[in-house]
C-alpha cells in the first residue's frame, strides 16, 4: 500500500485528500497542513515511487497508467474505511483526481485543481517528444530542471522550481523515464476531460503567469457548469508554494460552501 499520513480533526468532520504531482511528494503540502487540518480531516499520500512509497514492489511495476495509480490511491481510503473525500491536486496529480472521479464519481465530494494539467499546448508537446526521444542518454535531473525552468522560468517561480527539483533528486531514474513516459501519452485522456463534465463541483486554482496550462482551463470553465476559476495574479504554475495565503483561503471558502450545500440537502 502507498505511504500516508493522516491528521484527524473530528470523526464527523469531512476529509480532504491531497494528491502531489510527479516528482514531487506529500512534503509539497507543507504550507496547507495547519490551515486545513484546522478546518477537516486530511490524508496525505505519496505516489507511487515518490516520497516514502518506495517499497521495492514498485522497482517491479510496468504498469503505468492513471487510472492504475489512481486506484492505488482508492486502496488507501478503502483501507481508512473512506468512502468519499474532497480532493485537492497540483500539477499532474490534477490528472489523477479527475481520473478517480470520472471512473468512481460516488467517491469525489468536489475537487480543487491546483496548477492544473489539462492539455499540453504545442510548445509542451514539443518538449514532451524531445524529452521521450532523449529520455535515454540525456540525465533525468538535468531533463527535469530543464522541463521545471520551462514551466516555472520567474525568479519568483524559483522556490516551487527548487522544491520540485529536490523533491525529483529522491527519484530513481528508472521511476523517472516511467512517469515521463505515462505523461508524453496522455493527451487522448485530457482531450476526453476536456470535452466531458465530471458534474462534480470543481475549483481550478491558477497562477496568472502559469502560461503552458492556464489558457486550456479558461477554455474548460466557459464549458463545464460544474467548475469555476480563481486566477491569483503574480504567480505560476505551483499555486500552493508561490502563494500559500491565497490558495487556501480560496479552497477552504470553496469546501466550506460546498459542505454548506450537503447539509442543506441532507
Amino acid at each position: 500500500m502507498l505511504s500516508y499520513s493522516t491528521h484527524q480533526n473530528a470523526p464527523e468532520l469531512p476529509w480532504v485528500t491531497f494528491v502531489h504531482g510527479a516528482g514531487g511528494s506529500s512534503t509539497i503540502w507543507y504550507k496547507q497542513l495547519k490551515a486545513f487540518s484546522s478546518n477537516f480531516n486530511v490524508l496525505l499520500i505519496d505516489l507511487r515511487g515518490h516520497g516514502r512509497s518506495k517499497a521495492p514492489i514498485y522497482e517491479r511495476i510496468k504498469n503505468y497508467n492513471f487510472s492504475t495509480i489512481g486506484d492505488e490511491v482508492l486502496e488507501v481510503l478503502d483501507h481508512l474505511k473512506i468512502q468519499s473525500t474532497h480532493w485537492i491536486g497540483i500539477s499532474l496529480g490534477t490528472i489523477i483526481i479527475r481520473d478517480i472521479t470520472e471512473r468512481h464519481p460516488q467517491r469525489s465530494l468536489s475537487m480543487i485543481m491546483g496548477g492544473a494539467v489539462m492539455k499540453l499546448n504545442k510548445r509542451g508537446q514539443v518538449l514532451m517528444r524531445t524529452g521521450a526521444a532523449f529520455k535515454s542518454v540525456i540525465p533525468y535531473m538535468v531533463l527535469y530542471k530543464f522541463f521545471a525552468w520551462v514551466i516555472m522560468p520567474k525568479k519568483t517561480h524559483k522556490e516551487a522550481r527548487n522544491l520540485f527539483v529536490r523533491e525529483a533528486r529522491k527519484l530513481y531514474q528508472r521511476e523517472f523515464k516511467r512517469w515521463f513516459t505515462l505523461v508524453a501519452e496522455v493527451n487522448p485522456l485530457l482531450k476526453f476531460f476536456r470535452f466531458k463534465d465530471s458534474n462534480v463541483p470543481t475549483l481550478y486554482i491558477m497562477g496568472s503567469e502559469d502560461h503552458m496550462f492556464l489558457p486550456s482551463i479558461r477554455k474548460i470553465v466557459e464549458d463545464h457548469r460544474s467548475a469555476l476559476l480563481h486566477v491569483i495574479e503574480n504567480c505560476g504554475h505551483v499555486v500552493n508554494i508561490e502563494q500559500p495565503e491565497i490558495f487556501n483561503a480560496e479552497a477552504i471558502r470553496f469546501l466550506k460552501s460546498i459542505e454548506k450545500k450537503r447539509r442543506k440537502s441532507c
